[in-house]
């Protein structure tokens, strides 16, 4: 076997491999303690800055080391690229005969079976949606995998999707006709017979969780666990370790065994009332809430006792689920399709027992509100204890590594939330040089964040910034409303500057195209929220500022979020010291994290929040930021962009 070592250097084979591969020090140093845990079976922790290139320092690795290896990303996207370009390239520079596979949801591949269903139904919202069909019917008679991302005709958006693909309630299993044809049950065995598995943190967690009901078949085989992005990891786990009900999918489960006592259980009439005091029992549930105008609404459950119809309208849906039950138990037998309802039905039922029962201290209990649903949801208040015991029952190497997991370089709070106080934790600083290619401003004279004018006052500072920039900016916000505010402002001064940079905005087209249009204009504006945190790469002067409007603490009135701060509180602990700001930092350092990606990049990061200067904690936020130099005078921004930006 080759030394990790080496195939970093000048001549070796990455460097012959790539025509503009570098030697640096701790990409080569992050490879061999990855290494080192992974022939040691350990835990390790690993913090690399921008520019490291983690991505093949932990693929050398786990492609020379031999073994089954689980690669585990934040997005479809990362997860996208490793299959498509990293592992094939590290693998033909490294010339190691390794199988690789790529796993998704089971919502990514098309269902024969609800196909065919679709078909015969003919329920559509649009005479699109009749064509899509036809496109996918097509497409399935020539595709090896049945990945709906294969058919780009079709929009990821559309919601045809959801009558061609299953979902785990809704899947016949071995009972199915086409399960010889399956394309999940397709990538799953190649992915069994892989020696690298691709998938993305979402899937992981469901594997876990099938796992621990003896399902489970990826987790046990594989001798390392690479979880890249791990910064995403707490988020990811607390809502698949938790559960929830809703009353879409009661309605869903009603219409289904409709449609299935039609074909197999006419003579049966009591089975479609049933299905239909079901469905009248779910939508008074959604009505004993008010109707939605704007963001999602979320309802602790303390304040759930307010909603004079809540808790009635409650117990009716639960007495009309057992009477459904009941009644669909005597004609299951008589389909498969009644069989698997029959099954939905039972899971949901011990989910809705289990929300109602306020026995278990560790769940947070609240209801969301949708358009026409809401989603009664419980999520455990820590995942820690939960995570070590999946990390216990299977000794490997497990690998968490992102540019944004500590503090100063101190990992404790991650350790904490992902119960790792044992992990061997190492970080690696980026190799650019922030203090000559970047700039961090915190202007002055802002108000205070909560107070009314701040909105306008963060335009108001960053339109300087952004014309001495010449557009080429990224403007981003912690919350929507704040996002959609910021159109209207920046839009009326342009307008009346007669300035034309073009003004590109989260949500009116595909991520990936907003991002390709601002690559392509050279002098755009982008105004975004949290889908542009993290996750996107623009190298060069397209990007050139970076405003951020405030320290991103998570709101107050996120259930889960206010329950841990209460119960650190009640503790005896400070919940703003340990768990509200490293949370703020580390999504602070993402954010700030898309300006320099490349060691020609020159940029500056605006940070409007004066919090960062007028508070004691300021320090240690602007200190956990890469080293750069930082400045209050605009006059000095200015003239840095006009050195450092070409014309």
């Amino acid at each position: 076997m080759l030394d990790v070592s080496a195939v970093f250097a000048a001549a070796g084979p990455l460097a012959q491999a790539l025509k503009d591969f570098k030697p640096r020090a701790q990409q080569i140093d992050m490879a061999v303690a990855i290494s080192d845990a992974m022939e040691n079976q350990q835990v390790l922790i690993a913090e690399a800055g921008t520019g490291t290139g983690k991505t093949f320092a932990y693929l050398v690795p786990a492609l020379l080391m031999g073994g089954k290896v689980i690669i585990s990303t934040g997005t479809k996207t990362l997860q996208d690229q490793l299959f498509d370009r990293d592992i094939p390239l590290v693998r033909k520079a490294l010339k190691v005969p390794v199988k690789i596979a790529l796993l998704k949801g089971r919502a990514n591949y098309v269902c024969h079976h609800h196909l065919e269903r679709a078909r015969l139904e003919g329920r559509f919202a649009s005479r699109g949606e009749v064509h899509y069909l036809q496109e996918i019917a097509s497409f399935i008679q020539t595709t090896n995998t049945g990945d709906k991302a294969e058919l780009g005709s079709v929009p990821e958006t559309s919601s045809i999707w959801q009558q061609v693909t299953s979902t785990r309630d809704n899947c016949l299993g071995q009972e199915c006709s086409f399960h010889r044809d399956c394309f999940v049950l397709k990538a799953r065995k190649a992915a069994l017979d892989a020696d690298i598995v691709v998938v993305n943190h979402h899937l992981f967690f469901a594997d876990v969780m099938l796992r621990d009901e003896g399902s489970g078949e990826l987790l046990p085989a594989c001798n390392t666990v690479i979880f890249d992005e791990a910064h995403q990891l707490p988020e990811v786990a607390t809502l698949f370790f938790g559960e929830s009900v809703s009353t879409a999918q009661l309605i869903e489960l009603a219409r289904d065994t409709r449609v299935e006592a039609t074909l197999n259980a006419k003579d049966f009439v009591e089975l479609p009332k049933a299905a239909e005091d079901l469905e009248r029992a779910a939508r008074d549930l959604r009505l004993a809430f008010p109707a939605l105008s704007g963001a999602i609404s979320r309802y602790q459950a303390s304040a759930l006792n307010s909603r004079v119809d809540f808790a009635p309208s409650l117990t009716a849906t639960a007495m009309a689920l057992d009477e459904f039950s009941k009644i669909l138990t005597e004609q299951a037998e008589r389909s498969e399709g009644l069989k698997n309802c029959l099954q939905r039905t039972m899971d949901i039922r011990e989910r809705l027992k289990r929300w109602r029962d306020q026995s278990d201290g560790n769940l947070v209990r609240w209801a969301e509100l949708f358009s026409h649903s809401v989603q009664l949801n419980a999520a455990p208040l820590d995942i820690a204890e939960i995570f070590q015991r999946q990390l216990a029952s299977h000794p490997k190497a497990w690998i968490f590594t992102s540019a944004t997991l500590a503090v100063r370089e101190d990992f404790r709070h991650y350790q904490s939330e992902m119960g790792l106080g044992d992990a061997t934790t190492r970080a690696w600083g980026s190799p650019f040089d922030f203090e000559r290619q970047a700039l961090l401003y915190v202007p002055e004279q802002m108000p205070e964040p909560n107070s009314p004018e701040y909105n306008q006052a963060v335009i108001t500072a960053a339109m300087p910034i952004i014309e001495a920039a010449g557009g080429r900016t990224f403007l981003l916000f912690t919350s929507l409303k704040a996002m959609n505010e910021a159109r209207t402002r920046v839009q009326d001064y342009f307008s009346s500057n007669g300035i034309a940079y073009p003004l590109l905005v989260q949500g009116d087209r595909p991520k990936a195209e907003l991002l390709e249009r601002f690559r392509e204009a050279g002098n755009a504006v982008l105004i975004g929220s949290h889908s542009f945190w993290e996750g996107v790469d623009v190298k060069g002067d397209a990007l050139s500022v970076v405003i951020i409007d405030r320290l991103p603490f998570s709101p107050p009135d996120d259930p889960v979020v206010a329950a841990r701060i209460d119960a650190l509180n009640k503790s005896g602990r400070s919940a703003f010291m340990e768990y509200q700001l490293p949370e703020a930092i580390i999504t602070l350092k993402q954010g700030a994290g898309r300006l320099i990606r490349d060691e020609t990049d020159r940029g500056v990061l605006m940070i409007c929040d004066p919090r960062l200067i007028s508070k004691g904690y300021g320090r240690r936020i602007w200190q956990s930021l890469p080293p750069m130099k930082r400045t209050r005078d605009v006059s000095e921004v200015q003239a840095f962009l006009t050195v450092n930006l070409n014309p």
